[in-house]
C-alpha cells in the first residue's frame, strides 16, 4: 500500500493507540508538509461507510504532523456519533487525511464551489464544517444547510460564511 505520509503515520497513531493505549510521538524525518501549520481533518471510512470523522480548521498544534496524531486519536475514539474503533476493525479502515487552508470571508454564496470548497458557517459563537467534495453534496447551498444543522443554526438566522480549500491524502 503505497500512503501518504500523514495516511501512514494516521494509521500508525490508530492502531498503536487501539491496541496499546499510547498516543505515538511525530516521525523526526518530517516532510516539508508535515512540519506545516495547518488545521486538519481524519476521516475513517469501512466499507465505504463513515466510521469517524473529527478534525480542526486551525492548527491547535506546532505541526501538521502533531495535527495528524491528535485527530486520528480523535476521530477513532472519541466521535460521538460513532462508538470507538475496535482492534478487528483496523484492518479494514479507509483513511483519509484533509490539511486545510485558513478559512477565507465570503460575501455571497456565488463565490463557493462544493466541489472546490469547505464551507464553515457561524452565528455567534455557534460554527458548523462541511469539507469539499463530499459524495451526495454538489451545490453550496447544501453545505451551507449540512453546516447549520451541525452546529444547530435556525435557517433564518443570519451567519458568515467561510471558505477554504484542501489537500486531501488517502
Amino acid at each position: 500500500m503505497n500512503e501518504h505520509p500523514a495516511v501512514k503515520l494516521a494509521r500508525q497513531t490508530i492502531e498503536t493507540y487501539i491496541k496499546d493505549g499510547k498516543v505515538i510521538a511525530p516521525p523526526k524525518d518530517l516532510t516539508a508538509e508535515m512540519k506545516e501549520k495547518a488545521g486538519v481533518f481524519v476521516s475513517l471510512h469501512k466499507k465505504g461507510q463513515l466510521r469517524g470523522c473529527i478534525g480542526t480548521f486551525s492548527p491547535t498544534t506546532g505541526s501538521v504532523a502533531q495535527e495528524v496524531i491528535r485527530n486520528a486519536v480523535e476521530s477513532s475514539t472519541r466521535d460521538p456519533r460513532f462508538p470507538p474503533v475496535t482492534e478487528d476493525e483496523l484492518a479494514d479502515l479507509e483513511i483519509s487525511i484533509d490539511v486545510l487552508t485558513d478559512p477565507v470571508p465570503v460575501k455571497s454564496v456565488k463565490e463557493l464551489d462544493a466541489k472546490k470548497y469547505g464551507v464553515i458557517v457561524k452565528a455567534g459563537a455557534q460554527r458548523g464544517l462541511l469539507l469539499p467534495d463530499l459524495p451526495g453534496v454538489n451545490t453550496p447551498e447544501e453545505q451551507i444547510a449540512i453546516c447549520r444543522r451541525k452546529a444547530w443554526i435556525a435557517d433564518e438566522e443570519p451567519v458568515e460564511l467561510f471558505k477554504f480549500e484542501v489537500r486531501r491524502y488517502h
